[in-house]
């Protein structure tokens, strides 16, 4: 068995707090290196089921962990959740989710999937790969207002405009179809660079979640999740940029009432009960794992308990 190094990996399998015979959900299985180390804590008893839209985890699943009985996976996108877990009889009985955010280092490393502008490849960025758009088809379709919002939007890329013209001006002449074309692209027409980061990383985030439905997914998966958990079940979100955390904090913060408006002469609402209890626990990986794993740098932990009502 060989298993990438997942980030955070020991204070994920902490802040879980896995019983020995509980129920857990890894929602983004990845290459099952989060899932190894969730197995490794469960007894016979305990089960583990994970989940992920990549055809390439399901044959590192199928590969890596057959033999394990404790052990189920679906090929799914995570906001299928509730789905998969009313089919197996797991609704409100789960006792840890985990939810690792964002593309995954085996997809990143693989040039034939489109993710980086570290290396040459095709412009697919799909991390399901049996839906038709790539990167590449939509680029090729989207015009320049459509993609200026999408890498503003996704990505907070102050010059989208100035790229997304560049990408129009470019495509009259030769199609985009390649990882390299793009980043340079990016890289000619950006003015001034940032240190220790490449001129093209906000554009490649802001086409890839934008592919894959990544920050509606997110949206859907979250209540669901909720539901799942037992009591004192746990949710563990692992999220590696600003659009992804503010949702997940939002969501552990609760419905909050707004008394804008209110009129002076009535009494403002009770304010919701809370729903979770926030976990402490380190947030950022610490600098032995900043140094074995560059890429755990941009990671926030975020966990929360399930109450009882």
């Amino acid at each position: 068995m060989t298993l990438h190094t997942p980030v955070l990996a020991g204070p994920v399998v902490l802040a879980l707090a896995i019983k020995s015979d509980g129920y857990y959900v890894d929602c983004t299985f990845g290459r099952g290196g989060h899932s190894a180390a969730i197995l490794a804590q469960l007894g016979p008893e305990g089960r583990l089921l994970a989940l992920d839209r990549d055809r390439e985890a399901a044959m590192a699943a199928e590969r890596d962990f057959a033999g394990d009985a404790r052990f189920n996976f679906r090929q799914t996108a995570f906001s299928d959740l509730g789905s998969v877990l009313q089919a197996v009889g797991w609704s409100g009985r789960v006792n840890g989710i985990l939810l690792d955010l964002g593309v995954s280092s085996p997809q990143l490393d693989e040039a034939e999937r489109g993710f980086s502008f570290s290396s040459d490849g095709p412009l697919d960025m799909r991390m399901d790969q049996s839906q038709p758009m790539t990167a590449a088809s939509w680029l090729r379709r989207a015009d320049e207002a459509e993609i200026a919002e999408v890498i503003w939007r996704y990505g907070e890329e102050r010059f989208s405009r100035r790229i997304a013209r560049a990408i129009i001006e470019t495509r009259t002449e030769t199609p985009l179809t390649r990882t390299a074309q793009l980043a340079e692209l990016v890289a000619r027409v950006l003015p001034g660079r940032e240190r220790q980061k490449h001129p093209a990383t906000r554009t490649f985030q802001a086409l890839r979640i934008f592919i894959n439905d990544e920050l509606e997914e997110l949206d859907a998966v979250l209540p669901q999740a909720e539901a799942a958990l037992a009591t004192g079940g746990r949710l563990v979100v692992l999220s590696f940029h600003s659009l992804e955390d503010r949702r997940v904090k939002q969501f552990f913060r609760g419905p909050e009432s707004s008394h804008s408006g209110w009129p002076q002469n009535l009494p403002l609402p009770e304010p919701p009960s809370p729903r979770w209890r926030l976990v402490r626990m380190p947030r950022r990986a610490d600098a032995s794992e900043l140094a074995a794993n560059p890429r755990a740098r941009s990671a926030t932990l975020r966990v929360a308990e399930r109450l009882p009502w």
